[in-house]
């Protein structure tokens, strides 16, 4: 049974997600500080995590950064729940390595079906194979793993998900739209700059292999081989 540990301080919201996660088919484990969800993760390594990012402790997105900087947790995908809805929050979330953000108040049917998009997106990848190798990035698929100028790069599962799709269709254009449907499993719930806070996370990691991942103004992005480079 697919586990979900739920961090929010808010009780009757976590009562709430919890009733519907549970009658959806998922087993939660529960906790309203910062603290108790760093203390279920050393217990036991939950298939996903949905986040508050306001907790009167340790606050979400530091625990969210201690998730993804732990190699016992840094593949569990963490969804950032928040009443807070500027971008600058979103941004911070993304660049900690959280997976999604859901702003409250939200639908609890719509949030159901979004932890399911994220879940199945960290279990599946593009039906193509991508080259090996494309200038100084190389990918092993079966390894999970992605390494730039030699060095491995730390990745999240979502920006290996998106490297991947985009070494596969390599040289050709990709939409945002075309993204969120095949990397983030959504087509309107998700807001198209967020495949743009994805790509520049992920060109930040891909040393002198960067300027390989190019942006094509107003229709999306590619990754393009270096001979194909003027």
């Amino acid at each position: 049974m697919t586990s979900v540990l739920l961090v929010d301080d808010e009780r009757d919201l976590l009562s709430l997600v919890d009733f519907n996660l549970r009658a959806a088919g998922f087993e939660t484990l529960l906790a309203t500080t910062g603290e108790q969800a760093l203390a279920h993760l050393r217990r036991r390594v939950p298939d996903l995590v949905l986040l508050d990012v306001m907790l009167p402790d340790v606050s979400g997105t530091e625990v969210c950064r201690r998730i993804k900087s732990d190699a016992r947790t840094r593949h569990v995908p963490v969804v950032m729940l928040t009443a807070k809805g500027e971008e600058v929050d979103r941004v911070v979330g993304f660049e900690l390595g959280a997976d999604d953000y859901v702003t409250k108040p939200f639908s609890v049917r719509e949030l159901v079906l979004r932890l399911k998009a994220v879940l199945r997106r960290g279990a599946g990848g593009p039906a193509e194979r991508p080259p090996e190798s494309v200038g100084p990035i190389r990918i092993d698929v079966d390894a999970h793993r992605a390494f730039a100028d030699g060095v491995e790069i730390p990745l999240t599962p979502l920006e290996f998900k998106l490297l991947l799709t985009l070494m596969s269709r390599l040289g050709r254009v990709q939409s945002r739209e075309q993204l969120l449907e095949d990397v983030w499993d959504m087509s309107s719930e998700v807001e198209t700059r967020t495949v743009d806070t994805h790509v520049k996370r992920l060109r930040e990691k891909l040393g002198s292999g960067r300027d390989l991942l190019e942006t094509v103004r107003g229709v999306g992005y590619r990754l393009v081989d270096p001979s194909e480079k003027r």
